[in-house]
């Protein structure tokens, strides 16, 4: 039978499941005797479950609030409008992708993914993806007349690139290494920023276990994801079970993604998740329908031109040895995007 498309009663992760725990940044962003500790926590969490909630983000809720509203300004526009900026290839990853246009999936091929497409239906979202805005061959496809809507995403962009860093010499300091040493992997910041739109349906559309966004695994080092109050992301847990991301006010959701799992050699875990439509709220589908979503993602990625193979103190002696052939970065990723769309 196919999983259920609508969430269990919610459970809150911060009290009843403690492998999604809730970490300061705090002691990462100004040095203090509780910074090691903190990096080792914040190791234990993306070793344990890959998942985890970051508080006291350095990222002004003003700015985020923004990001939001300029997102719905930007799907709430005319269909023609969108498609004329559509995403285009894996290599340049921006632009806009239309409701149906990308499955995600844990399949790693086209064919695969056609697969899973035809079995499960097609995800009920939009996007549109963001990049640096100085790769040349790439540039980024910008809503005409809408300069304010540029500003905000890239001073937004900006942001998240210094928590990615934060959050990477965290990674580096709890496994034993220089606090720096992935600085020289993530300065460029090939990174990309998804605003994303699950549209509100009718009842009817989570039939069959069809889902909003399908059960898979993200490509790069980390994610952070931000959150409406809507909710719906859920985490698979090892036994198959799901334990709901709830929304926590002021928090930034972190995950880790393939590359970083491969860099480690297997010792952090990319897991697995999906975005299921959650219980309504009271007040919530009196007309038979289910409100819309809104997220913010930002896929933090190794620089493309960077090679991924198994750190320092991860595969020697009794360790067993790299699980894994080194890999390009940038390729990897376009490999594993182009078989999505």
């Amino acid at each position: 039978m196919a999983p259920s498309a609508t969430s269990p009663d919610p459970i809150s992760p911060s009290k009843t499941d403690p492998a999604l725990p809730l970490i300061s940044l705090a002691p990462l962003l100004s040095p203090s005797s509780s910074t090691l500790p903190t990096a080792h926590s914040l190791l234990s969490a993306l070793t344990n479950s890959g998942f985890l909630y970051l508080t006291d983000s350095p990222i002004p809720p003003s700015l985020l609030s923004r990001v939001y509203a300029l997102s719905a300004r930007f799907f709430a526009r005319p269909t023609h409008e969108k498609d004329a900026l559509a995403w285009t290839t894996a290599r340049s990853n921006r632009g806009y992708t239309s409701l149906g246009q990308e499955k995600t999936s844990l399949g790693v091929s086209k064919e695969e993914v056609a697969q899973e497409r035809e079995g499960q239906g097609q995800d009920q979202k939009e996007s549109f993806e963001i990049g640096r805005d100085d790769e040349e061959g790439c540039p980024n496809r910008w809503p005409e007349g809408d300069e304010e809507f540029r500003e905000v995403m890239m001073e937004f962009f900006a942001r998240c690139k210094e928590l990615h860093a934060v959050a990477m010499r965290g990674i580096a300091l709890g496994m034993g290494l220089e606090g720096e040493f992935f600085a020289d992997f993530v300065k460029n910041g090939d990174n990309t920023l998804r605003l994303l739109h699950y549209p509100g349906v009718a009842a009817d559309a989570f039939a069959g276990g069809r889902v909003r966004a399908g059960l898979h695994s993200d490509y790069g080092s980390i994610t952070l994801l931000f959150q409406d109050e809507r909710g719906g992301l859920q985490v698979e847990r090892p036994d198959g079970s799901f334990v709901d991301v709830a929304p926590i006010e002021g928090t930034v959701v972190m995950n880790a993604g393939d590359l970083l799992t491969r860099w480690s050699n297997g010792l952090i875990r990319s897991t697995r998740h999906r975005v299921v439509e959650p219980p309504l709220k009271k007040g919530q589908g009196q007309d038979g329908r289910y409100p819309p979503r809104y997220s913010v993602a930002y896929f933090c990625n190794p620089d493309f031109d960077k090679t991924i193979e198994a750190l320092p103190g991860t595969w020697e002696d009794e360790k067993g040895g790299k699980k894994w052939e080194p890999v390009n970065s940038g390729e990897y990723l376009w490999q594993r995007l182009s078989a999505t769309y």
